[in-house]
């Protein structure tokens, strides 16, 4: 198996009192997304930091295409574009003059600067409003140009730090097609989002951090089948909810996981369950189903129950 492109291992951080990193690991292989999800503190921000090389572990090591990311920083920094939460263009500028402008800032002769400029333009659907000024672009259009910004030097590992905060969902679905193409041509990203769907869309991987580790790793169709199928019942009758509920955990050998006015869900974690025969004890009980579904959990689900949180991070 090829070494992986992003490699930490045993990373620690402390801030005064506060271990934002308490030994985690972390292994991506090249030419994928990896998504890295956790809670609010859980050390995602600092992982990444130290990974694109703007911070130092007090312990452990990382290495990015096989450079250390603290005794070759300079090495890293040539393979790795970041783009974080918050455009970074310049507003007074046109498209095309912000990336002709990082062109150069990033030492390309002036030519290449400009090639390059016009090339990423016509690739991400921005040649149109490549002479306007980014003042008048939209949420959308900004969050693409300062993503290929960060490709000015056709970078091996993209950092993603929360790409599409705030855009609408159309704006949402151009920056997916961006990532893919980027993917598609053999960028490895490293996506850090709390758009649970997000993840779910685009990350061929993914790792659950909280409290400063990795705690679980896998596709989203791996860490979905860790906690089973979920059996969701909706009745007729809010007043019949409790009795469905005493009917599910009785057939389920579990309570329900989630419970609103009129439906409630509960994990299958052993299977087996047929709903014909979830539909009979609810009759013999005498609550009427509006509907009765079998269905795979969904990330936020597999999110809430690694983490041990009650509400999903948004």
């Amino acid at each position: 198996m090829a070494d992986p492109i992003v490699f930490a291992e045993g990373l620690r951080k402390s801030f005064g009192d506060v271990q934002a990193l308490r030994g985690l690991d972390l292994s991506v292989p090249r030419g994928r997304v990896c998504g890295v999800l956790g809670p609010n503190g859980a050390g995602k921000t600092t992982a990444v930091r130290i990974l694109a090389t703007l911070s130092d572990p007090d312990a452990g090591h990382a290495r990015i295409a096989g450079y250390d990311v603290v005794r070759q920083a300079g090495e890293v920094r040539a393979r790795i574009g970041l783009a974080g939460q918050h455009a970074a263009v310049d507003e007074k500028l046109t498209g095309r003059g912000n990336l002709r402008m990082f062109g150069r800032l990033s030492h390309l002769p002036r030519r290449e600067a400009h090639r390059r400029a016009d090339e990423l333009l016509e690739r991400f659907g921005l040649t149109d409003a490549a002479d306007r000024q980014v003042a008048g672009y939209s949420g959308g259009m900004r969050r693409r140009l300062d993503l290929i910004t960060s490709l000015i030097l056709r970078p091996e590992v993209l950092f993603l730090d929360e790409p599409t905060t705030g855009l609408d969902p159309r704006s949402r679905g151009e920056i997916w097609d961006s990532v893919r193409e980027l993917v598609a041509d053999g960028t490895t990203v490293l996506l850090t989002t709390q758009y649970l769907d997000e993840a779910d869309r685009l990350a061929d991987d993914i790792a659950v951090v909280d409290q400063g580790r990795v705690i679980a790793t896998g596709t989203p169709d791996e860490l979905k089948a860790t906690i089973g199928d979920r059996l969701d019942v909706v009745v007729e009758d809010p007043a019949a909810l409790r009795s469905a509920a005493t009917v599910l955990t009785t057939l389920a050998g579990t309570g329900p996981t989630t419970m609103d006015a009129d439906r409630l869900s509960v994990a299958l974690p052993g299977g087996g369950l047929r709903l014909a025969d979830v539909v009979r004890e609810l009759d013999r009980a005498g609550v009427a189903a509006a509907d009765v579904r079998l269905r795979r959990p969904t990330l936020d689900e597999v999110f809430l129950r690694l983490t041990d949180r009650k509400e999903p991070v948004r």
